[in-house]
Formats: structure tokens, C-alpha cells, sequence
């Protein structure tokens, strides 16, 4: 499953090499920062970080353990064939959706809206709006002096706050508001910098309004019903 993947990112870093181009942008995931046991509470996560190899495979994560390998290989390219090489390393991307299919970031919220899940796991997730992301690919691509990662994170939450924001926003869906796991404490979110992007000048568009055009976007593609809203906030009432 990874040879495909490792060879057409080997074959791109060879084409931006022949074609002499300036700068190439890779996308990777916030997998490859975050999953480390050994992490202390207080470490701020950051472009610094890299995942734990092999406490990633020791729980079979295999989506991690490639986009771990694909990244590291990439920036290997790069310094044997002297590309100026960005990363771009999103977390969950939700917003509008251009595609008709749902993909997996925005399954995730059609589950917690259409009543699929029943509750809410006791688990986070990192998240960041669609347009934010692409607005960063450009940002990194047009300024000279950008270099390195880039972490590309609005929020960390925890699910049952995602639940309450959507309960907020859409209380006529059956959205779940029990946690699955009752007995032990609530898993906390972990620090994070997305300080790189802003000094490029990214502003974040605020989770909640991103989670709102989610919800619209599935409404508009056929995936939700369409119910009345009873949103009170001005700026997320004029998104519909």
C-alpha cells in the first residue's frame, strides 16, 4: 500500500527537479507531529515535533506510519536534489465541500449530526478550515523567506465539544451529547503553535463558523435535512 504512494512522491520530487522549480509545497498530516506516549502534557506541539515511529506501529497506524514515511522521504529529496522544499501539516479538514463524495474528515461530522453515533468518544481531534489551508499552501508558496513545517491547526477539542457546538447551532439534528466513556477523565486536548502561519499573516477563520459551513455543505449536497436553525451569532447566520 505505501510503495505507490513513496514512488509518486519520489517521481514529483524528480520532475520539480528537471523542471527547475522554485519551490515545491508539500502537504502532509498533523499525524506525523502528535502521536507520541512519551510527550510531556506541557510540551507545545510544533513544527519541531515528529510522531513516535515506533509506538506508531506498535498500535498498527498505518495512515500515520505512511504519512510519517512519505514526509521524511520527501525532505530527504530535497536536500540530495537541492529543492526548497515547504510543508504544509494540516490537522482534520472541514468546510465546504467541492467534491459530491463526503470524505473522511467531513463523515466524522455527518455521524454526529444524522444520528449515527449514539455518543461521543472520549478522544480529540485537531481541525482546521478548508479555505485556511488552501490559503497557506499560497502564502508559504509566494513568500521568499518561507522554510521549514508549518503546522496548520485552528482548534484542538475535544468530540463531546464539537457536540456542543452543534447542539448550539443545530438542535434539531440527534446529536449525541453522552461521552462513550464515563469512568475515566476526559481526554485533554494537547498544546499546539500554529505561530508559523500567522507570522505569514494567516488569520484562522474561527472553528465554529467552519464547523456551520460543514453542516450547510451537507445540507446543500442531500446528506442532511434541512431543518430551521436557530443560530443567534450574526456572523455564522449570514453563511447561509
Amino acid at each position: 500500500m505505501l510503495e505507490p504512494a513513496l514512488r509518486e512522491t519520489i517521481n514529483v520530487m524528480n520532475a520539480a527537479k528537471e523542471a527547475g522549480v522554485r519551490c515545491v509545497v508539500y502537504t502532509s498530516s498533523v499525524a506525523v507531529v502528535h502521536m507520541d506516549p512519551n510527550r510531556s502534557p506541557d510540551k507545545v506541539v510544533d513544527e519541531t515535533c515528529w510522531s513516535d515511529l515506533n509506538y506508531v506501529t506498535s498500535v498498527l497506524d498505518w495512515y500515520c506510519y505512511g504519512k510519517m514515511l512519505a514526509e521524511r522521504t520527501v525532505w530527504e529529496m530535497a536536500r540530495k536534489k537541492s529543492v526548497d522544499l515547504v510543508t504544509d501539516i494540516p490537522a482534520a479538514t472541514i468546510g465546504p465541500l467541492l467534491q459530491p463524495n463526503v470524505n473522511a474528515s467531513a463523515v466524522s461530522i455527518l455521524r454526529t449530526l444524522n444520528g449515527w453515533k449514539k455518543t461521543c468518544s472520549n478522544s480529540i481531534i485537531g481541525l482546521v478550515p478548508v479555505r485556511d489551508v488552501a490559503l497557506a499552501h499560497i502564502l508559504v508558496y509566494e513568500n521568499p523567506s518561507a522554510s521549514g513545517r508549518y503546522l496548520c491547526i485552528e482548534s484542538m477539542l475535544h468530540r463531546a465539544e464539537i457536540s456542543a457546538m452543534f447542539v448550539e447551532m443545530f438542535p434539531g439534528y440527534p446529536i449525541p451529547t453522552k461521552c462513550s466513556d464515563e469512568v475515566n477523565p476526559r481526554v485533554k486536548p494537547f498544546k499546539f503553535s500554529n505561530q508559523r502561519l500567522r507570522d505569514l499573516g494567516l488569520e484562522f477563520t474561527p472553528v465554529k463558523e467552519a464547523l456551520c459551513d460543514t453542516e450547510i455543505s451537507l445540507q446543500r449536497k442531500g446528506y442532511l435535512a434541512v431543518l430551521p436553525q436557530l443560530i443567534k451569532d450574526p456572523k455564522i447566520i449570514a453563511r447561509f
